[in-house]
């Protein structure tokens, strides 16, 4: 039989398919987790650098963004060990909870009291620190579902 000369030598050979473990959520979930937190992050920092506010204001912005999704991480590994019986102590349990309590609170009472933002913008800020919150906690759990599943083998 006469080899086609389109088609290249690695290309005859049988492709070997990657198996998911099982427990490791599937590649276009730890994709669309990524995705999600580039683009909440992405927005409300393009948000934030065109907006009209005062340097200080921006950055009481940026800093509540990088404690809340710092605080979310936090929250969400303490969560976790929990669960699976790794010791956590109370105190860093607690600061957990208190730290994503703060950090959109925080959010909420700087929107609130911006006389400055119109109400759509701040729904704007609102919703791209939830997206970023939320993705950060989710890729958090792939992490560790996909070292879990990776480890039971």
């Amino acid at each position: 039989m006469e080899e086609n000369p389109l088609v290249k030598r690695d290309e005859k050979a049988a492709r070997v398919k990657v198996e998911r473990k099982e427990g490791e959520p599937t590649a276009a979930f730890k994709g669309a987790s990524w995705a999600a937190l580039a683009v909440g992050v992405s927005a409300y920092l393009i948000g934030l650098f065109n907006a009209t506010m005062e340097l200080n204001e921006k950055g009481y912005y940026f800093a509540v963004l990088v404690f809340g999704l710092y605080a979310a991480v936090s929250l969400q590994k303490a969560v976790r060990d929990k669960e699976e019986g790794i010791a956590v102590t109370g105190i860093y349990y607690g600061l957990s909870w208190l730290a994503v309590i703060i950090s959109i609170s925080l959010m909420a009472i700087g929107l609130y009291n911006a006389g400055s933002i119109i109400l759509s913008e701040k729904g704007f800020y609102a919703m791209a620190f939830v997206l970023s919150l939320f993705a950060a906690i989710t890729i958090q759990k792939n992490i560790r579902d996909t070292q879990l599943a990776r480890e039971k083998d």
